[in-house]
């Protein structure tokens, strides 16, 4: 166990954790909601840090990340438990249960990532925030090192732990799963508010793709995702890449599979707000290029996660057009 950052004590040997908007107050002995965060004699302490459940190189594509490095390999690391409990997550047997774990430091985590030749780190498959302690430590040697750091995460994290963070971060891809306030208390346990204070401040900070998963009759009303298109526009700008990824059925939540014809119907109405939209687990390459804002001209193509042609600066290749990301 490591000491964890972001608490405070309480009378009668109990915590407050203050990591995420959960707050959670800990009796000696316990836990939070996430799991990971635990109450040892008036003590916080992370119970997952240097805990590996699953690790592997992945292409960058598959975080995903679309303006970031394009075609780059990424040594991905996860770990297990999550401040949220989806009843649709699709890595529900590291999030909501007690995986097999192997011990890794965070310096045998970047000697890893430079042995594979990888671009940088991304902290994955569960949630990284409440792996923080971890994440930052391992973060602070990678770039040390010249590696990038990547999250990829739901936002659930109080803005100071944040602040502290970003620095040594490179690039985001972050999960927004609706734009109902019910659809996150109802599904996520959770509330949206502060995903979106999150989503804000990345931005200023550091690289920030989005991405949401579309789910049949829960978040797929086209009135609510306009909603969502208009606060990327309005809050962040047009340029920011969205991920919409079609929902199969997983863990707790047995609804159809979202349809072809609805994923393609919300990708042209978010394209008329964004200009850089993509469809992801769909297997429709069309709606994975990446196209010029200002002429058009495809620059940036891919089959599955493969990069077939890329830019090697943030600008097309036909008209000069400043492309939003880091190539």
């Amino acid at each position: 166990m490591e000491k964890a950052m972001f608490y405070k004590k309480k009378n009668g040997q109990q915590v407050q954790c203050q990591l995420c908007p959960h707050n959670c107050v800990i009796k000696e002995g316990s836990v939070g909601i996430c799991r990971a965060r635990k109450n040892e004699q008036g003590d916080l302490y992370s119970l997952n840090y240097g805990e590996i459940s699953s690790s592997g190189v992945d292409p960058v594509e598959k975080k995903p990340l679309y303006h970031f490095y394009p075609g780059s390999s990424i040594m991905s690391v996860g770990t297990w438990g999550c401040n949220f409990a989806c009843p649709f997550c699709q890595n529900w047997r590291i999030s909501q249960e007690n995986p097999p774990v192997r011990e890794m430091s965070p310096s045998q985590v970047v000697d890893l990532a430079l042995k594979k030749n990888c671009r940088g780190i991304a902290y994955t498959y569960s949630e990284p925030l409440i792996w923080y302690e971890f994440v930052k430590d391992t973060a602070e040697l990678a770039g040390e090192q010249g590696l990038k750091n990547i999250l990829v995460t739901n936002g659930y994290i109080n803005l100071e732990p944040l602040k502290e963070l970003l620095p040594l971060i490179d690039a985001a891809n972050v999960d927004l799963k609706s734009a109902a306030d019910r659809f996150y208390l109802d599904y996520c346990q959770g509330q949206r508010k502060p995903v979106l204070e999150s989503i804000k401040l990345m931005y200023t900070r550091i690289h920030l793709e989005i991405t949401t998963l579309v789910i049949t009759d829960l978040n797929d009303n086209s009135r609510e995702m306009e909603e969502l298109f208009a606060w990327i526009v309005d809050e962040l700008g047009p340029e920011v890449p969205l991920h919409l990824s079609r929902y199969y059925p997983a863990y707790k939540l047995d609804k159809q599979q979202t349809s072809l014809s609805m994923m393609k119907y919300l990708y042209s109405r978010a394209a008329e707000y964004l200009q850089y939209v993509y469809l992801g687990n769909t297997g429709l390459r069309e709606f994975n290029v990446t196209s010029c804002p200002n002429c058009g001209a495809e620059i940036i193509d891919r089959s599955g996660y493969r990069v077939i042609k890329s830019i090697e600066k943030n600008s097309c290749t036909e008209c000069g057009q400043e492309i939003a990301g880091e190539f």
